[in-house]
Formats: structure tokens, sequence, C-alpha cells
């Protein structure tokens, strides 16, 4: 007796078909699953034994052999028991259906139930693109997989509740797809709630309409931490592409909500400075997202920036410039998609009151100079804005003027984002800080006075060609917010501005 069931596996963000093929001969009883399984899946053999005969069927007696096709690509996870267990149950003709157009994917629990996996609207995305029709997922997964159109995502509660299904007794709905709702739920945080500190807004304000990465340097309580939380909410709304990329991601790391599971609100994710590369980065034996690649069209928040370990920065500093982190194991080489908007925050000494106004800094000269430079060279180098955010006074603190609320600083945002979006139509390039060298010379336009100034300040401030490259771009995201075509000279004082604190604190 021989069946064959359709099933999806995934290895990072990339799925592949799987055939799960069950042959039953005579022989002593026996339970083989070959294919280059793993541990979880070979596991699956008690697991299916169990369902099947909870479940009020029969498990077959004899020699069962099953084989994961292709045999060459490593199985893991416990995703292969429902195909395994339909294989079976088809093999002995308890169960007979059509299933040419259909595939599974699942954990079984010991009494027939089916559990949740990971990596769900990935699968779907395969299983549409090789003619699936229905597909069969776990009931927690089903709103994930309905996000797909064109094809018939089914969310199977437990055993009995499918063998209904495809008998025909008790039909099963299709998971309905719920409509892209980009409209941004009233946040907790706002600007509003920020008392002074109009150039760190401004700032923020210049790094959400161009994508770009920002330093935040000061004292304890100036509001560094305040400022980079409420962020998100000047961003841009999401478009449905960003919003699917991001919920692959989500999905394959198993950290999205059943009830809503497309990610629709800009992530923002802040790890701890304690941290290891391998979480920030990505990895483990088969790589897993880490928080960078979750952080994906969104913003990664590191916190106390030089506390973290020298070999996580610089874990940062080529997926910054590429917008995508490539992983290699034994078991495989991965490449996940990371572009984000980086908001680091750091006090300016160990005791944090270095430069304050009112306040003695308790650190020798040289701690000063160790502390800073845990930042390497490099690292500064890919934060296109550094921004010193001092202690904020009494009479701004307890003023009773209305502050800009994060409404009103967004309009300006996405306005500036509407000007790059037709700008860079077919591109590929969706804001100014993701600008190639290539495209700098042809958007990056400037009057003669801003040229000389740029030359002026390149030569006194000994800059890099990376630097150059990034003041274009911070310049063109000024003049966009100003509405500007070409660069002018007040635009790029304005980025020049905002690129010159490290001369205050890393210079001689």
């Amino acid at each position: 007796m021989f069946a064959k069931v359709k099933s999806i596996g995934i290895f990072g963000m990339e799925s592949y078909m799987v055939e799960v093929e069950a042959d039953i001969s005579s022989g002593l009883p026996g339970f083989d699953i070959v294919g280059l399984p793993d541990a979880a899946v070979k596991e699956s053999r008690d697991r299916v034994r169990a369902a099947i005969k909870n479940s009020g069927y029969k498990f077959p007696v004899g020699k069962i052999t099953v084989n994961l096709a292709p045999a060459d690509i490593k199985k893991e996870g416990s995703v292969y028991d429902l195909p395994i267990m339909m294989a079976l149950l088809i093999a002995t003709g308890q169960i007979k259906a059509e299933l040419d157009d259909s595939a599974f994917i699942g954990e079984v629990s010991l009494n027939g139930n089916v559990r949740s996996v990971n990596g769900i609207i990935a699968m779907t995305i395969l299983a549409k693109q090789n003619g699936i029709k229905n597909f069969y997922v776990p009931m927690q997964n089903a709103a994930e997989g309905a996000n797909i159109s064109d094809i018939s995502v089914f969310g199977i509660e437990n055993i009995k509740a499918l063998f209904l299904h495809l008998t025909g007794d008790k039909p099963l709905l299709p998971a309905v797809k719920k409509e892209f709702d980009k409209k941004r739920q009233k946040a907790s945080l706002d600007f509003s709630e920020v008392k002074g500190q109009l150039l760190a807004k401004k700032a923020l304000e210049v790094a959400a309409a161009g994508g770009h990465n920002i330093l935040l340097i000061g004292p304890p309580g100036s509001g560094k931490s305040m400022l980079a939380k409420r962020f998100p909410t000047i961003l841009p709304e999401m478009t449905f592409e960003e919003s699917l990329e991001t919920t692959k991601i989500h999905s394959i790391a198993g950290i999205l909500d059943s009830e809503n599971p497309m990610v629709t609100s800009r992530p923002f994710r802040s790890p701890h400075h304690t941290t290891s590369s391998v979480a920030l980065a990505g990895g483990g034996t088969i790589p897993r997202p880490g928080e960078l690649s979750m952080a994906h069209n969104g913003v990664l928040f590191l916190d106390e920036l030089p506390e973290f370990k020298r070999d996580v920065m610089e874990a940062l500093r080529q997926p910054l410039e590429d917008g995508k982190i490539t992983i290699s194991r034994v078991a495989g080489t991965l490449t996940y998609p990371c572009s984000v908007t980086l908001v680091a925050a750091m006090n300016p000494c160990p005791c944090g009151f270095f430069g304050h106004p009112t306040r003695n800094c308790t650190c020798s000269q040289n701690m000063v100079s160790k502390y800073l430079n845990r930042v390497s060279g490099p690292m500064l180098d890919r934060l296109d804005l550094h921004i010193e955010v001092p202690p904020v006074d009494f009479e701004s603190l307890n003023s009773t003027g209305a502050e800009e609320t994060s409404e009103q600083i967004r309009e300006r945002v996405n306005k500036a984002r509407e000007i790059q979006n037709e700008r860079y139509k077919g591109t590929g390039i969706t804001c100014n800080a993701r600008l190639t060298p290539a495209m700098l010379k042809k958007y990056c336009q400037l009057t003669d006075d801003a040229a000389a100034l740029l030359q002026a300040s390149f030569d006194n401030l000994g800059m890099s060609a990376r630097a150059y490259d990034r003041i274009l771009k911070v310049a063109r995201t000024v003049a966009d917010l100003a509405g500007s075509e070409n660069i002018d000279m007040i635009h790029m004082a304005q980025a020049l501005q905002f690129r010159s604190l490290d001369r205050k604190y890393w210079g001689d």
C-alpha cells in the first residue's frame, strides 16, 4: 500500500515543496522515516501513532516507511506530523479523497489536535506559486495564511474535523482574508509629551523623512530614550509589500499575534546592551532571524551604545550598508533582510556629565576618551546624524505651551516621502538613505553656494568619503522637507550641523 501527500518545508525565509511518501508492506512491524529528518521529525512516529489511535482510526500493522522528498535537503521541526498522518490514513484506505491540489502542514498532539507552527505565510506563498488550491494548516495559523489571496487556507483544529471535511460530511470554510488596514492606531506615546529639545526633534523628523540612522548623545535625564521611543509615531505608514515582508520574518521567528497576524505598524526593537552578536544578527544551528532582521522596515534602538560589546556593534556595520545580513553555518547559508533605521543613544562619559552646563564630571580625561572610543570610527560613519541632547531647562519643563504632536510632524514626513517615492519610482529605492553612490550625482544637485560650503567643510573637518555621501543624502532630505528641488546652502548647512558633533567628542 502506497500513498503520497504534498507538504512544504522552510529553511530561513525560503520555502520548498516536500512530498511525503508512505509505503506499508508486510513484515516485522516497524516505522522508519527517511529523507534527512532531524530528531523532531523522527519523533513524529510516536506522535502520529498516538494521534491516529486516539482519534478513533486504526494504526497500520506492518513495515512502514515514510520518505520525505527531496531526500537531499535537511528536514527539521514538527511541521510534517499532519502530512505523515494523512499519508498513512490514505495508504490504509481510511481516507479516500482527491488531494493532488492540496498540501498539509502542522504538528499533531497525542489526542489528535493540530498545533501551530512557524513560517506559515512563506509556505502559503510557495503553495500558491506551485498551483496548490487547498492548503490545510493549524487553526491558529489560518488567519496568517489567509493574507495570501487566490488560495484556500483551511484551519484545522483536530484530525476528526479534517476527516469530516474531506468526506464531505461537515465541510470547513476557508479562512477569510482581513482587509489590509494601514491606518495607525492612536499611539500611547506622542512627541507632544516631550518638552523643549527642538533641535533633537527636528533631527528625528529629518531621520524619519529620509530613513537616516541617528545618534543621540547627552547626559542622563535629558530625554534621549523618551525621544527614541516616540520616533516610530512619526514614521510613514507601511505599504502592503513592506508589511508582508516584515510579517514573513516575524512568522519565521514565531512572534506573530495569532489574532492580528499581519504586521501593520513599523517594528520597534530595543535589545538590552547585554545582548550577544548572535541574538542581534541572527544565528543558531539552523540560522534564525535576530533583532536586526526583526526590526526590518522599522526601528532598531540601541540604548547606552558604548555598553554594547565591541563585536556586537561591529556586526552592525555591513548590514546597515547593505540592508541585508548573510549568516553562514554548517547547515547552510541564509540571507535575511534588515533594512532598518538605527537610533542609538549614549552618555558622553561613564558618569554621564561630561560637558554638562551645571554638574561636574567625575571622570578623568582618559576615562572619557576610553568610553567614547568604544564606539569605533567606522560605526560613527554609518550614523548619518549626530545630535547633542542637552539638559532641559526649568522654563521648558514648566512651560504650559502646546508642543507639536506626532501627527503634525508625520504630515511633513509623509509629504517628503511622497516626493521621494515619485522621484525614485521604478528604481527600487524607497528613501534618500538608500541612494547608491551612482545615484547621488543625479539626484543631489547642489547650488554653487552649497557646493562651496560642502567643499570647505570636507577639507577642514577631514571627512571620509562615506561621510561625504551621507551628508549629501541628509541634505537631500532637508531640501525635500522644504519642498526644494535643488540643495541650497541653508539645506547643506543644516546637514553639516547634524553631522559635526563627532568633532566635539571624538576630535582632538
